[in-house]
């Protein structure tokens, strides 16, 4: 269990003015990641040191956004001036989630423009668009196809900030003991921090560690 990527959605002008912002802040050169057709959205990767990224995303205009969480939660952060959707957990068994929470996987899907399809199993966007303190859970079908591989940086995810409750998170995650005693064997790198939630639970804020220092978006 490792932070796989966090996913940001387009801002009032769009996706790619969104993705070149991001990419300016951070120093990262942006990739056209493609369309997911399932989900009626279409992404771009900026990809991060340590097999992460982020996904910066949009809605479009088809019929399979209002049917799918992915794509509700995207066009609903987005027609609130866009920002932090959530972040995602990557799993190399999905059996855990799908015992605790009663159903299957779905299947995605994403076009790159180079013609590649990349696939993978998701569970959890459905309880993340109730309650987005939480993340959902993937497991990429093939890991050399993982964004991150997608262009060399040197910039790291450093810290993620909550508006929610560290032990409804935990519990989610399956994590025991108390807070701090068993950290060290899930992300002692990355900084959690939690403020209580004025309104529905979120990701107030990311934190990136780059070459012109710490950057918290």
């Amino acid at each position: 269990m490792r932070i796989d990527h966090v996913m940001y959605a387009a801002e009032n002008d769009g996706l790619q003015a969104t993705a070149e912002r991001l990419s300016q802040q951070l120093g990262i050169e942006v990739r056209d990641g493609g369309v997911h057709p399932r989900f009626g959205t279409r992404n771009m990767i900026l990809p991060l040191r340590q097999g992460r990224f982020v996904e910066v995303v949009e809605a479009l205009e088809h019929p399979s956004v209002d049917k799918m969480p992915f794509g509700q939660a995207v066009k609903a952060r987005s027609a609130n001036g866009g920002g932090w959707v959530g972040w995602v957990v990557e799993l190399d068994d999905m059996s855990g989630p799908v015992a605790k929470l009663g159903r299957p996987t779905t299947e995605g899907r994403r076009h790159r423009p180079d013609g590649a399809e990349i696939t993978w199993q998701q569970i959890g966007v459905s309880d993340l668009v109730v309650d987005p303190q939480l993340p959902y859970f993937i497991h990429w079908d093939d890991p050399a196809q993982h964004p991150s591989k997608d262009g060399a940086t040197d910039v790291a995810l450093k810290g993620i900030m909550l508006a929610g409750a560290p032990e409804r998170v935990r519990e989610w995650l399956g994590l025991t003991g108390e807070p701090g005693v068993d950290r060290e064997d899930w992300e002692p790198d990355i900084d959690f921090q939690f403020v209580a939630p004025h309104g529905t639970p979120s990701v107030l804020s990311v934190t990136f560690a780059t070459a012109k220092g710490d950057v918290t978006i």
